[in-house]
């Protein structure tokens, strides 16, 4: 696995950051605002996800200030995300949950982020290994779908697979796995029809489910 992440470190780099690390290093990797972004991200194409982080951020980037904006205010700024009247009731349950229990605080232990409002465990991992640096394994689609294409898991679901990747993933890898994974995913090892091509991968990949590739 080392060798393989080591070559997928290489190749991402001719591809735009996510748009999480980006937030993430543009605050200075601040809990609230990776935790705001990644739950906005969630059906959400990344330049819709950038720009609506920006326009909110723009407008509040502390609970406190956060839940003084009406919702239709967020909705606005938020517009076109996925989900996004849905997503406005989650930000706002999310800051008051964090002042009226955690004083305004983003918890960073996965256990405790998973009680807010819309944060499942992706988002929750991807809080705890970018925003505090701490062991975590963020699982997303891309994620899920590339360890089972490569045939180092056989899962059925990103749950399945973060449980799967705990056991068997070196831990020097688990904090940076879904930085390296997600770019490959979404411009290379893509759901449908992947590059298997311009892939640097081929001796380590057992190319499961895939029926056509370019």
């Amino acid at each position: 696995m080392t060798a393989a992440l080591r070559i997928v470190k290489r190749e991402i780099r001719q591809w735009e950051e996510p748009v999480v690390g980006v937030v993430a290093r543009e605050s200075n990797r601040d809990p609230f605002r990776i935790l705001i972004s990644c739950l906005l991200s969630l059906r959400t194409k990344d330049k819709t996800t950038s720009e609506a982080s920006a326009r909110l951020f723009a407008l509040a980037y502390q609970p406190a200030t956060m839940l003084t904006l009406p919702l239709r205010k967020i909705e606005r700024a938020i517009y076109p995300v996925g989900f996004y009247r849905t997503k406005s009731k989650s930000i706002h349950a999310i800051c008051r949950r964090l002042l009226d229990v955690y004083g305004g605080t983003v918890p960073d232990s996965i256990e405790e982020l998973v009680t807010l409002s819309g944060v499942g465990r992706k988002t929750a991992n991807l809080v705890v290994t970018v925003g505090y640096g701490q062991p975590g394994i963020c699982v997303d689609i891309h994620v899920h779908r590339i360890c089972n294409r490569w045939g180092y898991v056989r899962t059925k679901t990103p749950e399945e697979t973060e449980q799967a990747l705990r056991r068997k993933l070196p831990a020097q890898h688990w904090i940076t796995f879904n930085d390296l994974l997600v770019p490959y995913g979404q411009n290379l090892c893509q759901p449908v029809s992947p590059f298997c091509s311009q892939c640097k991968l081929t001796e380590y990949c057992d190319r499961v489910g895939i029926k056509k590739s370019r």
